[in-house]
């Protein structure tokens, strides 16, 4: 029995530890690729912003430019330059594309990574829980509690104002007594 409960707690072991590397693996490998492609993302984003400049100053230029020759030569150039700022557009495009299930992935790897480790964490509270000598009771321990001042407040409340009988109302309880005292006496 305890063979087995070895042989049972080694492959556990090994589990873990397969788990907490590929795991670890898998967030630094997407992280790194999720870094590559955001770089490939900024240095496509910047080559359309520089093509779209070129394009502006060359389609100033055949604004002012009068010559037929040069006129031809910037219409070739600026035609080229759509087409390469159509192509940088489409390549980044492309690139976010690829960039989408990557973080998923990366997402996920790393919720598992969270996961192999609050294992582990458990697993080693377990392993000393079982370590300790059977007969042996632990305290349990309290975690020390900052005491939180207590405020009073200090306003009083008003007492609520007596109603002042008014001398109808007297008379009248006055009255009555002294028909029900006669009443008694007689």
């Amino acid at each position: 029995m305890a063979n087995e409960l070895s042989k049972l707690e080694k492959s556990l072991q090994q589990a873990k530890k397969q788990f907490l590397t590929t795991a670890t693996r898998a967030t630094k490998e997407l992280d790194r690729r999720r870094k590559s492609l955001r770089a490939e993302i900024s240095r496509a984003n910047a080559r359309a912003k520089r093509t779209r400049l070129q394009l502006q100053k060359k389609t100033e230029r055949l604004a002012n430019t009068t010559a037929a020759k040069a006129r031809r030569e910037l219409g070739k150039q600026i035609r080229k330059l759509e087409k390469t700022l159509d192509g940088v557009k489409r390549e980044a495009t492309q690139l976010r594309k690829d960039l989408a299930p990557v973080m998923d992935d990366l997402t996920n790897a790393r919720d598992h990574l969270a996961h192999a480790l609050r294992i582990d964490r458990a697993l080693r509270s377990i392993q000393r829980e079982l370590s300790r000598k059977p007969g042996t009771k632990r305290k349990a321990s309290r975690k020390k509690t900052a005491k939180k001042k207590v405020v009073k407040k200090t306003t009083t409340r008003k007492k609520a104002a007596k109603k002042k009988a008014t001398r109808k109302k007297v008379a009248k309880k006055t009255a009555a007594k002294k028909k029900a005292s006669k009443k008694k006496a007689g």
